[in-house]
């Protein structure tokens, strides 16, 4: 029985019944070493009745080996693979050795552990607890955490216990339970019941030094106890207390050294390799003078237990300190002896880093192990497992060009592996050893991609752009993407004269006419006239791009670059239709990270032409997957699209907040972001009629940085706000750069706002009817509602009243179903003015308004036909999450049957 944890024993307990009544859970227990997350796993297991139980556990010295915690928790349920969706069933196989196709996405590999558990889920509630996983490898690690987030319908708990490092292990969107050290009363009763007769001196000694640690109380106590009983005398007084443990390792070290040589051998053979089968320990073992016989000193120690074939430490500090405690040859020889006994074709990983233990200075064959121990890491997903071998290959590489390269590409694993401040220091590495202009330009892109986020965009550019030109006389087509990142984090920056050198780079590449990269390439040449305030000669390459983005052969990379093309020509259906294109691939393949960057893109296309919920739903899950990988500068600028549909659907105190937060990111780094926020701000003050300080708000989009992006729309609704405000002449310069851009570009989007601007600056009815002709034909939901109020406006100050109403009751409705109240009370307003009452149109509310936006993304995707195992590849989400989503959903939009999905035309 646990002593002093009541309180965490009912947490765990009420998680264990809150699976069994069909809701998922999971929490991380964190505390240092001895405090207890053991023990209080141990009671999880034994008091999961009637469920499923999986325990795994983490080694310090096995965090190299790619997915080996992952595939020794799930090893007894690989027969039931082929119950997973094809690609989740090919990526775990790839993961554990079982396949040689081609290297699985971790995100795949992330999907197929959560859908293998659910899988077991429905069969019996589940329980997977993972005791150490501060020193899981990475890929088990995050193919776990990320099931753990993903399930919320399922019958699983999932417990992971995580013990203090210098390096922390982060958990996000996991519930954290921190286990403090026992109060002095639970302290002092279970160290009289474990070690009962300790002088009272040394009693308080042992309280003070083990700070409530029950580990370190009972060794403590344990040791002092029987020096005293063996008359050996020792000072009851201290200095101060040494770390709790340090001093509980100290202990177990003093027990090691007790034994006898030999025992201690086969406890340092036992600790080098968790893996290793008992046979193996015992031939290793004999390697190093020591046998079977030579446990029995040690099990009668209780530092250990062999069962069943089996050796288990008692702690895995006994486990470290067995290690620790043996002198750096004896661990050599015992790494050496693994090596010799490791030559079987499915532990020659193993064997790999066995030599790498013994082997203190370069060697080419080690080094050459290594690397090949990383390929193979590659094919199963392992990015940090990657990383770590190609580091250690080049620490034990004999050549210095070798070395850079094997270092490169630990950083660029390291970068894949979400640890940017290891790549970019194994970037800076390996650009100092090498002359190799190919390793170098690799190295300076990627220390750019880790500048994005930490710095600024314009850092990242800057760097890109060094990198490309190592490389454009030898490799043009790897200049292209590199010119590409180059191109696009100029233009998040606002940076006029890296978009302009970006042009000029991609300008002076010698690519062939057919080369599949020319569009592209044409395209982002284009980028700085346009952004420049030329469009004459952009809009060509612009419009051939988007169409390139549309084709099946189009590379993830390009097709954004399609994206934001036709949002800066204002053709929002091409740029949703390219979006979806690409989302339906990177569902496919697993590449969640470019899901953000896709829905970045989609979820403005949607918010301009008035879809508002279909962005919300877009926005959600972007923001969902920037915060868990970490993409701070992404999420700001995803916020910056929230901050402008807060703006046109009223609601005020969000839009002030969320603004207030993304600014402070914002600013100075991301100028499309600081400019979207103020257009959202801009908005907000002019659909309230606080039209100076809207002109103020929309004056700094207008003149900023990027005022010739897609936020060059932004002058409409300048324009409007000069021209309330009394004084239109403010916002000539700026129409007449848009006047210029909407004639190049000749969209129904862009020709539409320019009509809507021409009659207000003019007074001209023709232009209003022109403007709301094209809304008509061709969408823009929350822009025609906006024409018709301004035209209703005008047509009342003319006493039209007739024609006013018309036009004011079609604006209103058009605000009602949108759910744009700010504006829609501005309508009403008018109508008032008018007297008598609206005569509005029948408003069916939107079917999807009350749901959530991941149960808007499932009934969607449900409404096409598609079956819960389907859906919930797609968003990563189990089959029963799924259905859960659903039969919440159901009851909202008024049907009581999946088929009925199809009749309300939602797909």
């Amino acid at each position: 029985m646990l002593v002093g944890r009541d309180g965490e024993q009912n947490h765990v307990e009420r998680l264990l019944r809150q699976a069994s009544a069909g809701r998922s859970a999971a929490l991380v227990i964190r505390g240092e070493a001895g405090i207890g997350k053991s023990a209080l796993l141990g009671h999880a297991m034994a008091t999961a009745h009637g469920m499923r139980a999986l325990r795994g556990v983490g080694i310090e010295s096995e965090a190299e080996l790619a997915f080996g915690a992952l595939h020794l928790l799930l090893y007894p349920y690989l027969d039931r693979l082929d119950l997973l969706p094809g690609p989740q069933a090919a990526a775990l196989r790839g993961a554990f050795g079982l396949s040689s196709d081609t290297a699985p996405n971790p995100f795949l590999i992330g999907a197929a552990t959560l859908t293998l558990l659910a899988e077991l889920a429905a069969e019996k509630p589940l329980l997977c607890v993972v005791d150490d996983a501060q020193w899981l490898d990475r890929g088990s690690s995050d193919a776990l955490l990320f099931a753990a987030r993903r399930f919320q319908a399922d019958p699983v708990v999932m417990l992971f216990a995580v013990r203090d490092t210098a390096v922390p292990f982060r958990t996000p969107g996991i519930e954290e339970l921190w286990l403090p050290g026992l109060s002095p009363n639970a302290a002092a009763g279970l160290l009289d019941h474990k070690s009962p007769g300790l002088t009272a001196p040394m009693r308080t000694r042992v309280l003070e030094e083990a700070s409530g640690n029950p580990l370190a109380l009972l060794e403590l106590g344990a040791a002092r106890l029987a020096a005293q009983r063996a008359g050996r005398a020792e000072p009851a007084h201290q200095v101060g207390p040494l770390p709790v443990t340090r001093r509980v390792q100290e202990t177990f070290r003093e027990q090691i050294a007790s034994l006898p040589e030999a025992s201690q051998s086969i406890l340092l053979v036992a600790a080098a390799d968790r893996f290793a089968e008992m046979d193996t320990v015992l031939y290793v073992a004999r390697a190093v003078g020591a046998d079977t016989a030579d446990l029995a000193a040690a099990e009668r120690a209780g530092l250990i237990s062999v069962a069943d074939g089996e050796l288990a430490f008692r702690h895995p500090l006994v486990r470290a300190a067995a290690y620790q405690c043996a002198t750096h040859h004896q661990r050599i020889a015992v790494h050496r002896a693994f090596a010799e006994a490791l030559t079987a074709p499915d532990v020659l990983d193993r064997r790999a880093w066995h030599l790498a233990a013994a082997t203190i200075d370069p060697d080419e064959a080690v080094a050459a192990e290594l690397e090949r121990t990383a390929l193979r890491a590659e094919r199963r997903g392992g990015a940090m497992a990657v990383s770590a071998a190609y580091d250690r290959a080049g620490r034990l590489s004999v050549d210095p060009e070798l070395k850079a390269r094997r270092i490169a590409k630990a950083a660029l694993a390291a970068y894949d592996a979400g640890k940017p401040d290891r790549a970019a220091r194994l970037a800076v590495e390996a650009t100092s050893l090498t002359t190799e202009v190919s390793v170098i330009a690799e190295a300076t892109l990627l220390r750019g991609q880790i500048e994005y986020e930490r710095t600024s965009p314009e850092a990242d550019a800057a760097l890109a752009a060094e990198a490309a030109r190592l490389v454009m006389d030898s490799d043009p087509e790897r200049a292209v993407v590199m010119l590409t990142e180059m191109n696009c984090a100029s233009r998040d920056a606002g940076s006029r004269s890296l978009i302009a050198e970006g042009g000029r780079l991609m300008g002076d590449l010698r690519l062939p006419p057919e080369s599949r990269l020319r569009a592209s390439a044409d395209a982002q040449i284009s980028w700085g006239d346009l952004l420049s305030g030329r469009p004459e000669n952009a809009v060509g390459p612009l419009r051939a791009m988007v169409k390139v983005g549309r084709a099946a052969e189009a590379d993830l990379m390009h097709r954004v670059v399609a994206g934001f093309s036709g949002l800066m020509l204002a053709d929002d259906e091409a740029t949703i239709a390219v979006m979806e294109t690409m989302l339906a691939e990177v569902r496919a393949s697993g590449a969640l990270t470019w899901i953000p960057y896709a829905q970045e893109v989609a979820a403005l296309a949607q918010a301009l032409r008035g879809d508002f919920l279909t962005a919300q739903t877009c926005l959600a899950e972007a923001v969902a997957l920037s915060t868990e990988f970490g993409m701070d500068m992404e999420v700001a600028v995803l916020r910056a699209t929230s901050v402008w549909l807060a703006a046109v659907t009223g609601d005020e105190p969000r839009c002030r907040e969320l603004a207030a937060e993304v600014l402070p990111v914002l600013e100075g780094r991301h100028a499309v972001g600081t400019a979207l926020t103020s257009w959202g701000l801009g908005l907000l003050d002019l659909a309230a009629g606080r039209y100076r300080a809207a002109f103020d708000a929309l004056y700094a989009v207008c003149v900023s940085p990027a005022k010739y992006d897609f936020l060059i729309r932004a002058v409409a609704d300048l324009v409007e706000a000069a021209v309330r405000d009394g004084n239109p002449d403010r916002s000539a310069d700026q129409f007449t750069a848009f006047e210029r851009w909407a004639v190049h570009v000749d969209s129904p989007v862009a020709t539409a706002l320019l009509r809507r601007c021409q009659a207000m600056l003019h007074d001209s009815e023709e232009h209003y009817r022109t403007a709301l002709d094209l809304h008509t034909k061709h969408g823009g939901r929350f822009d025609q509602a906006r024409t018709h109020l301004l035209y209703g406006e005008w047509l009342r100050r003319r006493r039209r009243r007739s024609e006013a109403r018309a036009e004011l009751d079609a604006a209103l409705t058009g605000f009602k179903r949108l759910g744009a109240s700010t504006w829609e009370a501005r309508a009403t307003s008018e109508l008032a003015a008018l007297g008598g009452r609206p005569t509005l149109e029948p408003v069916a509310d939107d079917p999807l308004k009350n749901l959530t936006p991941q149960e808007v993304q499932v009934v969607r995707l449900a409404a096409t036909g598609l079956s819960n195992k389907e859906i919930g590849a797609q968003l990563f989400l189990s089959p029963r999450t799924i259905g859960h989503h659903l039969y919440r959903a159901y009851p909202k939009l008024g049907i009581t049957r999946r088929i009925e999905l199809a009749q309300l035309g939602l797909g």
